[in-house]
């Protein structure tokens, strides 16, 4: 009986070969006819055009596409090499980088000073890899801004047209590419959140005026260009609130204020923009009146630096502090209520009045010091590496 059954087995097996490899016969073509769901099986499991096509840009990124391919070659990276010693008095090279961008086809480049500042080496990578030794042309500390150079040796290089900060306006669209934590040519998107912000830096300079945008700004885009939808430079990217990374507070060097300081190096003087030496609080409304200032308000005096413009001219600052809200506040101080004529309504009021001036130029302030109206003189003075 097994020997019957093998017999069979072996019939069949044999069958199957013969008709499937000398015969050709293919068994699907048995269920192809049968109805039911067994003849959808060669049927494909989704529907559509044969050729996949990717969905059709928005004109906003458009936008950002076109302003990418032409900010992202005339933005920079940029390492700074310092010497330091470790704890066995061993001198090392250490590595800082950020960014910055080319604002003429000779090599000059824009960026932080706090990017470039106690540089021993500076070398700027550009985006076809191509690595230069960058030289310091000129700077200014008070306003975080630095001016470098290298030698394209003959090549014409893209650059970036500087836009017109004071036209700025809250809520317009904002571009910032840079090299956050070193990852080359990165773009974000945001708006322009606030205007006028002050905060200070790590060495106890108040930079003044600032563009305040959600555009992630991060360690590392320190230097790069901030970029209106035109493509046109509107600020520097300069700093990011707290010490880690973004939380959709960022802020940069409003474009204007480097101005001055291109103007300068372009008619060959050296550069040393006056500062007043003063922080100070915008106030007004109820707030004001309730501090004994009147309601117009203006700008609420709240520390004066030694040895500066303000101190000499006899300008004080707050005496006592108070907490309003969430803040700490310094009142007792003078309130500024105009700058050379001009009313002192918000922190970019300072720069603006002192913008077009040298060390040694005079201006008059306009302030109100216990209920009452008085104009002082005020002869300016350039910051000093000794104030920083």
């Amino acid at each position: 009986m097994k020997n019957r059954v093998f017999a069979l087995v072996a019939i069949l097996v044999g069958g199957f070969v013969y008709a499937t490899t000398v015969a050709h016969w293919n068994p699907r073509a048995l269920f192809s006819s049968l109805p039911g769901p067994a003849s959808t099986v060669s049927a494909p499991i989704w529907s559509g055009p044969a050729v996949a096509q990717g969905a059709g840009l928005s004109a906003d990124e458009v936008n950002n596409v076109d302003i990418y391919k032409m900010a992202h070659p005339a933005t920079v990276f940029i390492t700074s090499t310092t010497l330091r010693q470790d704890w066995f008095l061993q001198v090392y090279p250490a590595n800082s980088t950020g960014s910055g961008f080319l604002i003429n086809d000779r090599g000059q480049i824009l960026t932080n000073w706090h990017v470039v500042s106690g540089s021993q080496e500076l070398t700027v990578t550009t985006t076809d890899k191509k690595n230069y030794r960058a030289m310091l042309l000129d700077k200014d500390p008070d306003n975080d801004l630095a001016l470098i150079q290298i030698d394209p040796k003959g090549a014409k290089l893209p650059s970036l047209k500087l836009g017109d900060s004071d036209k700025v306006q809250i809520g317009q669209k904002v571009l910032a590419i840079g090299n956050p934590f070193g990852l080359e040519g990165t773009l974000t998107t945001g708006i322009v959140s606030s205007l006028a912000r002050s905060i200070g830096d790590e060495n106890g300079r108040t930079l003044e005026g600032l563009i305040q945008t959600d555009a992630s700004i991060n360690p590392g885009n320190s230097g790069g260009p901030l970029l209106d939808s035109q493509g046109n430079v509107i600020g520097i990217n300069t700093a990011i609130y707290g010490k880690g990374g973004s939380i959709g507070i960022g802020f940069a060097m409003p474009v204007n204020r480097a101005r001055e300081m291109l103007d300068s190096f372009a008619s060959g003087r050296k550069y040393a923009p006056p500062v007043l030496g003063v922080t100070v609080l915008p106030i007004g409304g109820d707030l004001a009146e309730e501090l004994g200032y009147p309601a117009e308000g203006g700008l609420l005096v709240q520390s004066i630096r030694r040895g500066s413009s303000a101190a000499n001219a006899g300008i004080r600052g707050g005496n006592r502090a108070v907490v309003i809200g969430r803040y700490e506040v310094a009142i007792g101080g003078d309130m500024l209520v105009s700058i050379n004529g001009r009313r002192a309504e918000d922190a970019n009021s300072i720069p603006r009045a002192l913008r077009g001036k040298r060390a040694g130029d005079t201006i008059e302030v306009e302030l109100i010091r216990n209920g009452k109206l008085l104009k002082l003189k005020v002869m300016l003075q350039a910051a000093t590496e000794e104030r920083l």
